[in-house]
């Protein structure tokens, strides 16, 4: 059960002087010296009317919203333009401040609100350019019909904005206008699509990866860090696709059809790794707002598919959950979208997931299909070294002129700033973002045919999503396929980000298509594989084109009667095309596969409730896999022994009650931190954690000459090394029957004698443990749990995640004490580094029933409404933390039945 008070939310430095004034305008607002009723009506002056009738200019004909008794929206409308312009002003009803910040964030405004706290990060946003590649994509890329729904949809937040302002569009904006006089601009099409290169960035794949790598040059042999980014277990763990092979001659996958293919390319090349420089980049990365989450190892999610041979129905049930960050109000805004009758004029009738500034539905059902996305984590990025002059970059040997253009940065209660943006062939040059970046490649190890290196090399970003795309004519084509046919041609235009699409339909049919731009690489020197950054300067380092869509891989109705997607290898080993060396590495979905055919051998069948309960599934692979060799170690410490002896009998599932999942998680956590962490170099460490090591540039045993210094650590919480993910259950079992392996030694520090092999450091962890849970959950383990360690905070995006707790208490909700964990299906993520707080959740569920679509289920991490003090704010978040769905009304007879509201908007 959550607790149900809030607690301590961790402050960030920068706005504070702004946000205390915010602050003093806040207690006004809620009542302190100017009366409780004026805080009241301020708090309530932004809900939304959901009864009887509105204007809304530009309708053809009435639109009926109805909600249900959880605030959610259906709209009825009888055509396309009706529809989408409701839902647009439905959206900004109840979740406009979201939708502001959003698209300030997208195109690089923030300082417009936020003042100059946010100029670096604006700056850096400018110059990846979002909002400008968004804005040539409405110019030349998207179809007619798609700028229609997008004009139509601005529209309808246009005329809700027309008629509201203040306290009237959200208690945030009662704060901000106290301190400024900001006032929100016209809603574009451009904003919505915006909202995509956002998704897309959160979603990039292996970037962070490729910075980390090299990073790790600085203090680890190419060997140790190949060590710690071990290969995908393809015995173990089962690709996505079950087979298959590309045609050479005509680049068409065909499923489980042997030969024909070739082994993707292997090694890194020559380039070698971006050195310790590097670091600004990755704390520019950490400055960026990461809606969708922590970039890295949590971003993912579980889906899959049954079909109707195996389900208690006799139809398909497909499953959903997107692993994102916890944030309030959730990322997600459940919606149906009906037309009164389906035809030339309104050709919807789609229920599910929406973005908030963004027409249509990202995840759910139609009358006809159902789909559901997790992150395919294809390499869409590559860092390039540049050599630079002072007017252009050196390109096959000879100079090239640089792509610039200007941008005006306005900054709220300061004067504006410009900054010039300098591109070369491979994309924008990230590094002018930041002085320290300015030593990027300084010590780079490179080629013979190197260029001079001068005062170090540049680094520009080669990134798919910063070419114009048709993604958002996508998502409506998905809205509206009713076959499988119709379904594969919408996803030849989801570009961006790519996404692993799982299908069922009606008719029984199950299927899975990999999208995405995903570019296919020069080899380089011989074997480029988007691993560690390269040589900008070398021809042969350049992306050579595109998988073509035919070559993507797909299934159909597979023989074994299931898809599984959680972010595992797409395809065996023999597919011809690299789409990364950075997958998941597969604990969740062999988890989820293995669920599946426990319960389907012998002539079983899954019901509704069985996909419901293997979403909630919270057992710990690693854990597994651990205790057996902590179990065996002879603790003499009584007291550390009576921690150990809660391991036995252990079943390895992680309740919110279990002091056994606590303990284990704890001694987890420091055996990373003894064997890999504390030898990271500080770039990866968490920040303000201080260690007393030999310079980066020692080697050898050390001895009594060494000369110790003192580093501190310098990445966020959420994406330090090592987070304890699968990647690191796999460099743990690699070594775990190895017991004098040079992991499991730790180094002899002043006052500090080391381990030598691996059950002395276990037991180091168990003690340190013991003492580590002692410190935060008290002396008897009787009142041990996971839940109390493992807590999820909703914070409000932004007045929520800074300033004063008074401040955080308004907007933000929480504790909840949560079982689950990092890996396990019910992925309530945590990083080992940096604590054992919930950094990324299941932020949705569903359930789809194809044989009665009225019989699907559905959750969200939050609510309906954005509006702090609204009944809908939180209250899906108790039956979410329980593992609870919601019915899903769909047909207007089910949906007329649950509707508690009805709303009509009138030309």
């Amino acid at each position: 059960m959550p607790a149900n008070k809030s607690g301590p939310v961790p402050r960030k430095k920068g706005r504070r002087g702004r946000l205390v004034a915010i602050t003093v305008a806040l207690l006004l607002v809620a009542g302190v010296g100017l009366g409780a009723f004026w805080g009241v009506s301020t708090a309530r002056a932004s809900f939304p009317q959901t009864t009887g009738s509105l204007k809304l200019p530009g309708l053809s004909n009435p639109v009926d919203v109805v909600r249900d008794a959880n605030g959610i929206p259906q709209i009825y409308a009888d055509t396309d333009e009706d529809l989408f312009r409701a839902q647009g002003y439905v959206q900004a009803q109840d979740r406009f401040w979201e939708m502001d910040v959003r698209r300030h964030m997208t195109a690089g405004r923030l300082s417009e609100m936020f003042g100059k706290s946010q100029i670096k990060t604006d700056s850096f946003l400018r110059t990846l350019g979002w909002h400008h590649v968004a804005q040539q994509e409405y110019d030349t890329k998207l179809s007619p019909s798609t700028k229609k729904y997008l004009q139509a949809y601005s529209a309808g937040v246009n005329a809700y904005l027309k008629d509201h302002e203040g306290s009237e569009l959200s208690l945030e904006y009662a704060a901000l206008n106290l301190e400024n006089d900001y006032k929100p601009e016209q809603w574009t099409p451009v904003d919505s699509v915006a909202w995509l290169k956002a998704m897309a960035w959160d979603l990039r794949g292996n970037m962070q990866e490729e910075i980390d790598r090299s990073l790790l040059t600085s203090r680890f042999t190419p060997e140790q860090i190949a060590q710690l980014y071990p290969a995908y277990p393809y015995k173990r763990n089962r690709p996505i696709v079950d087979g298959g092979t590309v045609d050479p001659a005509g680049k068409e996958f065909t499923p489980k059809k042997p030969g024909g293919a070739t082994t993707p390319a292997g090694a890194p090349g020559a380039i070698g790794g971006v050195q310790a420089q590097l670091s600004a980049l990755s704390k520019t990365l950490d400055e960026v707002p990461a809606l969708l989450g922590p970039n890295g190892n949590g971003i993912g999610s579980n889906s899959w598919v049954v079909s109707g041979a195996h389900t208690t129905t006799g139809k398909p049930l497909l499953a959903n959950d997107p692993h994102l960050a916890p944030q309030m109000p959730s990322l997600w805004y459940q919606m149906g979208l009906h037309c009164r009758t389906t035809g030339p004029k309104c050709g919807y009738d789609v229920s599910g997931f929406t973005f908030s500034g963004m027409p249509g539905v990202v995840i759910g059902h139609n009358k006809n299909i159902s789909w559901g996305m997790t992150n395919l984590g294809a390499d869409v990025t590559d860092l390039y070294l540049e050599k630079l002059s002072a007017n252009g970059y050196l390109y096959d040997g000879r100079q090239r002129p640089f792509v610039t253009r200007k941008e005006t940065i306005k900054v709220a209660g300061g004067e504006s700033r410009t900054i010039t943006v300098r591109a070369t062939g491979n994309g924008p040059i990230v590094s002018d973002r930041d002085h320290a970046l300015g030593d990027v490649g300084k010590n780079a190890p490179v080629g013979n045919a190197a260029p001079d290196r001068g005062d170090g090399y540049a680094v520009s970003l080669r990134w798919t999503a910063l070419d114009p795309g048709r993604s958002m004519d996508g998502v409506f084509e998905l809205n509206r396929a009713s076959d499988w046919n119709g379904f594969r041609k919408a996803a030849e235009h989801f570009e961006v980000p790519s996404q692993n699409l799982i299908y069922a339909d009606t008719k029984g049919d199950i299927g899975y298509q990999a999208p995405g731009r995903i570019p296919v690489r020069g080899k380089g020197d011989g074997n480029f594989d988007g691993t560690y950054p390269a040589p900008g300067w070398d021809p042969r380092y350049q992306w050579k084109g595109y998988i073509p869509q035919k070559a993507l891989p797909y299934e159909f109705n597979p023989e074994r009667g299931y898809i599984v997607t959680a972010n595992q290898a797409v395809t065996d080993e023999k597919y011809p095309y690299l789409l990364t060396k950075d997958w998941g590495y597969g604990a969740r979905s062999q988890r989820i596969n293995d669920l599946i055919q426990s319960k389907i051998k012998d002539g079983g069948k899954v019901s509704t409730d069985d996909m419901q309960t293997f979403q909630k599934d919270n057992s710990s692979e690693i854990a597994r896999l651990l205790t057996p060799y902590l179990m065996k170690i002879d603790i003499k410490d009584p007291y550390v022994r009576e921690a150990q002896k809660l391991l036995e009998g252990w079943d390895f599932t992680q309740e919110p009650d279990s002091a056994a999942a606590a303990y284990f998680n704890a001694v987890w956590r420091n055996t990373l931190q003894l064997a890999f962490g504390d030898k990271m170099p500080k770039e990866l460490r968490v920040k303000g954690e201080c260690l007393t090591v030999r310079p980066a540039d020692e080697t050898g045993p050390a001895d009594e000459n060494d000369k110790y210094v003192r580093e501190c650590g310098e990445r966020a919480g959420d994406t330090a090394q090592p987070d304890g993910g699968d990647r690191w259950y796999e460099v743990v079992r690699n070594i775990l029957d190895d017991p004098g392996n040079a992991w499991w030694k730790t180094e002899d520090r002043p006052g500090s004698p080391g381990d030598k092999n691996r059950d002395q450091l276990l037991a180091r962890a168990m003690k340190d443990a013991r003492y580590e849970l002692t410190s935060k959950l008290g002396k008897n383990i009787d009142n041990w749990s996971w839940g109390r360690l493992h807590q999820l905070f909703l914070n409000n995006q932004t007045l929520g995640t800074d300033g004063p707790g008074i401040l955080q208490g308004l907007f933000n909700r929480g504790p909840w004490n949560l079982g689950g964990g990092e890996a396990a299906v019910d992925a309530t993520g945590w990083n080992a580094s940096g604590g054992y707080k919930v950094t990324w959740v299941p932020s949705m569920r569903m359930v789809v029933n194809l044989a009665d679509l009225d019989k699907s289920r559905w959750i969200n991490l939050t609510g309906a409404s954005g509006h702090a003090y609204h009944a809908h704010y939180s209250d899906q978040t108790d039956k979410w933390a329980k593992g609870e769905l919601l019915g899903w009304a769909f047909s207007e007879q089910a949906v007329k039945k649950s509707g508690k509201d009805t709303l009509t908007l009138s030309p």
